[in-house]
């Protein structure tokens, strides 16, 4: 696979405190890289590092020319009166109603008056999905997401994680994921990174043993099988 991401010795200080410090890592096409790390770990920050919103000291080197990335927040707050409806929510990005319609389809939401459904009418899966479809629009080849199921129910939560492994694989989609739910990034991800401001370890899931993972949350950490 063609290497997408490089990142040396990265360092990110904020208010003179350090927040990441010396991580180095790297990505390829297609994969799904998954970043683990208890509450304050720098974790958001690393991916707001990476869309170049943070300043930094090391490398970070995206190597394709063609760069499209979508991302998805942390915990973007659901709000019951919000005002616009899927379709006004969508078209800020100003695009057709027939992209909309494609990228929909492609989350299989493309069911009878979905667009004109306000957004604070949405379930909490179906508000997930249409963050996703924001994301989706113009067709990126990298997708950041944030705890993209933070405050779901766990139904939902498979079904946003089975969505995108199968994005992944119907599109070549590289992503980078930040989650909590150890047992789905055994299920789902291709590389893992540990991190607590400094990396703990980077690698495939299954040479993250539990000793490894006790040590990145401070405790005993024990791993639930998810049935679909």
């Amino acid at each position: 696979m063609r290497r997408i991401l490089e990142v040396e010795n990265l360092t990110v200080e904020l208010g003179g405190e350090k927040i990441l410090e010396d991580l180095s890592f790297h990505v390829d096409e297609g994969e799904i890289l998954t970043i683990l790390g208890p509450n304050g770990a720098g974790k958001t920050v690393l991916l707001r590092t990476l869309l170049g919103l943070l300043p930094y000291r090391g490398k970070i080197l995206w190597k394709r020319k063609d760069l499209r990335i979508g991302y998805v927040p942390q915990r973007l707050p659901f709000i019951r009166d919000f005002p616009l409806t899927v379709e006004e929510f969508l078209r800020l990005k100003e695009v057709s109603k027939r992209e909309i319609h494609g990228v929909l389809s492609s989350l299989r939401m493309a069911g009878p008056g979905i667009l004109d459904k306000k957004m604070g009418d949405l379930s909490s899966g179906q508000f997930q999905r249409v963050l996703v479809a924001y994301a989706l629009i113009g067709s990126p080849n990298v997708l950041l997401f944030d705890e993209p199921t933070a405050g779901i129910d766990l139904g939902a939560e498979e079904t946003i994680y089975t969505l995108l492994n199968r994005l992944r694989k119907e599109r070549n989609i590289t992503i980078l994921l930040v989650t909590h739910d150890i047992a789905l990034v055994y299920q789902f991800a291709t590389h893992c990174l540990c991190l607590n401001r400094r990396m703990l370890c980077f690698g495939i899931p299954r040479e993250i043993d539990g000793t490894l993972l006790s040590k990145l949350y401070g405790g005993k950490v024990k791993v639930y099988e998810h049935r679909h």
